[in-house]
This record gives structure tokens, sequence and C-alpha cells, in this order.
């Protein structure tokens, strides 16, 4: 009895082989541009980084008449503004996700939807120009009321007490809360989509009422992506420069009043780069490492948690 030749597996076509090279090549330019980044601007704030050594990320005084630059209270600034846009928008942005997932009628789905995709594309300053004609003098006498509400209420007093700023914390918290939420709730909004029909439909035919079938069956299947765009969001608040730059109001220091004026590192760096060099220059440069710096990390974090999310999900 004759046995068959064994098969030998085909080469890949050449097509196949083109094109595998050529998202190689495209994978690989991203990392070489981002070493590439990070060599030359820190190259370049290497002059501040030697004469302030690690005083440059734990000082916090800012005197470039001086050549005194401490970083601390922009990056203070920085977390602030972004962990008040994060407290704004992630329940906002949630429940319009679950408006048009869930509750809204078809009719009502799809511009709404539109709508919130527009809102994600409008240019930052626009809202910036809002945040410092319209919205900023509007809020300081809200801003004056919540002062004098909480005025020797422990912690409460500390952070909403005055002297009150119209150009804030806050404010710069509130715009950029309006400038994530439609990036989140896209992101959110497409999540919850993905949940199977079939896990929805057997819980409300448990009698389980439109919420519990939310919490019990919505939310444990998109806990991943919603981390993921939570974290989106989080980048997109830290990294944000003009809209920033126009309400928060120019000052650098560290301090418990949010309703106070303070600065943010990508704030600092449009407001004070077209008249820097030297040293100043190179400092303004160390806080754009800082901020990338920080900005891989909460990315890092971000894929560590969906990461983990998602397999803590397959083993149930």
């Amino acid at each position: 009895m004759t046995t068959a030749p064994p098969v030998r597996p085909s080469k890949p076509a050449l097509g196949d082989r083109a094109f595998r090279a050529l998202t190689l090549v495209c994978g690989l330019t991203v990392l070489v541009v981002l070493v590439l980044i990070v060599f030359s601007t820190t190259r370049e704030a290497m002059p501040a980084f030697r004469e302030e050594g690690i005083g440059f990320l734990t000082s916090h005084r800012w005197a470039p008449n001086m050549d005194a630059f401490g970083a601390l209270p922009f990056i203070y600034g920085t977390l602030v503004i972004s962990g008040i846009a994060l407290t704004l928008a992630v329940p906002v942005s949630i429940g319009i996700a679950l408006f048009l997932t869930e509750v809204a009628p078809k009719r009502l789905r799809r511009p709404v939807s539109y709508a919130i995709d527009l809102l994600a594309a409008v240019p930052s300053v626009v809202f910036g120009l809002w945040g410092l004609l319209v919205l900023a003098p509007v809020m300081v006498g809200l801003y004056g009321a919540v002062s004098r509400a909480t005025d020797g209420i422990p912690v409460l007093g500390t952070l909403f007490g005055g002297p009150v700023n119209g150009k804030s914390y806050f404010t710069a918290g509130i715009v950029l809360a309006l400038m994530i939420s439609p990036i989140i709730t896209s992101l959110v909004r497409e999540v919850f989509d993905t949940v199977p029909r079939a896990q929805k439909e057997a819980a409300l035919a448990l009698g389980a009422t439109r919420w519990e079938m939310i919490r019990q069956a919505v939310f444990p299947h998109s806990r991943a992506g919603m981390i993921g765009a939570v974290m989106l969001g989080l980048g997109r608040a830290m990294g944000e420069t003009i809209a920033a730059a126009l309400v928060i109001g120019s000052s650098p220091q560290i301090t418990a009043r949010l309703f106070g004026a303070g600065d943010a590192m990508a704030a600092v760096i449009a407001n004070q780069f077209g008249e820097a060099g030297g040293v100043h220059r190179s400092a303004l440069i160390g806080l754009g490492v800082v901020l990338f710096a920080v900005t891989v990390a909460v990315n890092v974090v971000a894929q560590t948690v969906v990461r983990r999310m998602s397999t803590l999900e397959g083993s149930r």
C-alpha cells in the first residue's frame, strides 16, 4: 500500500508577505517616533534638569526672573483639574450612554449620538473662550455663595473657602469635563452596545427591574471597556492646553482651595514658551517631558487594569 507524500505547507503569497512587512514597518515607526520625541525633548530639557536636580519635581517655587524652576505646582494643578473633570464627566457620560442604549426611543438615539460626536470634534479653543467669557464671570457669584455656605465646615470649608476667583481650578475642571464628556460617552455607548441582548432579556425575564438588569447584566460585561474610556478621557484632560490656559488663572501655587487660581503643566507651557529663553525654555520643555511621562504612566495603568478586568470577566 503506497502512502501519499507529505503535504508541505505552502508559503504565504507575495501579497500577504508584503502586507505583513508593511504593517511591521508602520508599527515600528510609531515606536521610533516616540523614542525620538523622548530623546529630543529630554536633551533640550537637560539644562534645567542639571541645574535643579530632583528639586525640579519637588520644589514649589517657579520664578523665571530668579532662575528658580519648580514643577510641583503645575503637576499638582494638572492632577487637580483632571480629577475635577473626571468627577463631573464620568457620571454624566455613563448616564447619557445608558439613556441612548437602554431608555431612549430608536428615533431619538441616532440624532443625539450625532450631536455628541459633533461635540467631541469642537476645537478646544472654543471651549476655552466660552469658559473665559461666559462661564468664569457667572461662576464668581456661585462660588461666593458656596464659600459662604461652607464656611466653618471641616474639609468643605477648606476646599471651597475664599477668596474666590472666576478663573480657577474648578472652572478649568468644568471646561475639561465638558470637553471629555462626549469622548467618554461615545466610547461607553459603544461598549454598552456590545452587551449580548440575550443576557439583558434573561435578567428581565427573571423579574429584574430595568435598573437591576443594568446593574447585573450591563455593568459587569462592560466594566473593562468603561475603565478604558475613563482613562482615555483622563489622558485628554491632562494634556489639554489652550482651554485650561484660558480659565485656570495662571497662578503657580499649591492650595486646597478649588475656587482659587492655579496653573497646569500644559497651560504654563502655552502661556510662557513664546517669551522664554535659556534655562527657562529648558524648564518648560522639561514640563513637557514630565507631562509625557505622566500620560504614558496613565495609559500603562489603564491597559493593565483593562487587561486584568477582561481576564476576570473571562474566567467567570
